[in-house]
């Protein structure tokens, strides 16, 4: 059976992890690695649009980031119980014009019992921004360990 830890009930750590583990998938901006985080059957609220199964996921996530470039993203634990996590997080893109967005949301999420997301329900606002009011800069898909994170940009 498909698993993908860590597994819940979460604690604090665990959850953090899981957390970290997504906010690294979807920097990578790879629709079918992000995919896999998801159970076959996951169910999203994402804006006013609703996805269901991995496939329906990796379609989403695909004409997503063939509008939303230069994608990067941060995400920050909320809070969390047996298996499920809360998060709010800030991510910053551009537009095939190059106008500069940066995309506040909230992200409310339920795991099985094999680790894999069943539910995702997300608010998200976009805010344009102006190139010099970026502030998430790092080479590669992942955000480096001593980059700041969320909660020290004040947003």
């Amino acid at each position: 059976m498909e698993t993908r830890p860590p597994l819940p009930p979460f604690t604090e750590e665990s959850a953090r992890q899981k957390v970290r583990l997504a906010e690294d998938a979807w920097n990578s901006c790879d629709a079918k690695r992000v995919s896999l985080v998801y159970s076959p059957d996951t169910h999203w609220r994402n804006r006013a649009e609703f996805v269901d199964g991995r496939a329906d996921v990796v379609k989403f996530l695909q004409r997503k980031w063939q509008k939303e470039l230069d994608y990067r993203l941060i995400k920050e634990l909320w809070a969390f119980s047996e298996n499920r996590i809360a998060v709010r997080f800030a991510y910053e893109w551009h537009d095939d014009s190059g106008h500069w967005y940066r995309s506040y949301g909230n992200e409310n999420w339920e795991f099985n019992a094999q680790g894999l997301m069943v539910n995702r329900h997300a608010c998200i606002n976009d805010c344009p921004i102006k190139e010099q009011d970026r502030r998430f800069f790092w080479e590669g898909a992942r955000r480096p360990d001593d980059h700041p994170e969320l909660s020290e940009f004040g947003f």
